[in-house]
């Protein structure tokens, strides 16, 4: 019995004249013959045929954060899947990483992979199966929290955003590109190289309540360290870099780019980022790389 997207699909029969709907209401299990297609099921010898679509699974996603970690508030859950137009040609994204990934402090739709998603339609069919990001994740938390769920989700594409927590919680630049190595050569077994998405960590130390999470000065310095090591280790494995920088740069001279928590991206600094990051996408779908 074939498994789709979580669901068991079975060759119902038909008997003559007989309708989809009623083959439905009935759902005995005799052999005769019926395929089973991509986008679904499809009931052959039956009155008015039909294909019939299961919608993707939606799964939920964890909200744990971790102390003192930017972004470790509470918060609305990350929404489920959101159903694509047409689910044998859409595109499985799943999107990995901290808070600047979550979406803290902004409402889920304003989130950047949704709006991602959003910014891609109609001219590409992607699906956000899900935001595995979580508050206050490190890299070792993306390794051992998020990378066992991403297995099982069949993504054609990834998103990473990770960083800001390791410069908080003074991990050597050593050990985070040990740990983006891992990172980047998992996903590399998953989905190819060339359909990985890496984002680099802005620079929180210019919103309002930037200070309340070490030394500016120093930690600003830390996060673009850690930027140039990103990008360095995106270089190396074949992985498209976006650099957000220009976008979140501008919060000293812009608060509407700021989320009200004062700490966050607001959902227009979020729109500012897709605006980069969208072109990119949409090249590397229809190139099917």
């Amino acid at each position: 019995m074939p498994l789709w997207n979580g669901l068991r699909l079975t060759a119902y029969p038909c008997q003559a004249n007989q309708s989809v709907a009623a083959i439905l209401r009935s759902l005995t299990l005799r052999p005769s013959l019926a395929v089973i297609s991509l986008a679904g099921v499809v009931f052959a010898g039956c009155a008015s045929a039909a294909s019939l679509t299961v919608p993707p699974t939606q799964r939920s996603t964890q909200t744990a954060g971790t102390p003192r970690s930017l972004g470790a508030t509470a918060a609305t859950p990350v929404p489920t899947g959101q159903a694509a137009a047409s689910v044998s040609d859409a595109w499985r994204y799943v999107a990995l990483g901290d808070s600047y990934t979550f979406g803290t402090s902004v409402k889920p739709h304003d989130r950047w992979p949704n709006q991602l998603v959003r910014a891609l339609r109609p001219d590409a069919d992607l699906t956000l199966v899900d935001n595995l990001a979580t508050n206050g994740a490190t890299t070792g938390d993306l390794i051992r929290e998020q990378l066992p769920k991403l297995d099982a989700l069949n993504a054609d594409m990834v998103s990473v955003l990770i960083g800001v927590n390791d410069v908080v919680h003074n991990v050597d630049v050593d050990t985070y590109r040990m740990n983006l190595r891992a990172i980047f050569s998992h996903i590399a077994s998953l989905v190819p190289a060339g359909q990985v998405i890496l984002v680099t960590t802005p620079d929180y130390t210019l919103t309002p309540s930037g200070a309340d999470y070490g030394d500016p000065s120093k930690q600003s310095a830390r996060i673009k360290a850690f930027n140039a090591v990103l990008a360095q280790e995106a270089s190396s494995a074949g992985m498209l870099l976006v650099d957000i920088s220009t976008v979140a740069d501008q919060v000293p001279t812009d608060r509407t780019l700021v989320a009200p928590d004062g700490l966050h991206p607001s959902g227009k600094q979020y729109a500012g980022w897709v605006d980069l990051i969208a072109p990119q996408v949409r090249e590397m779908l229809k190139s099917g790389t």
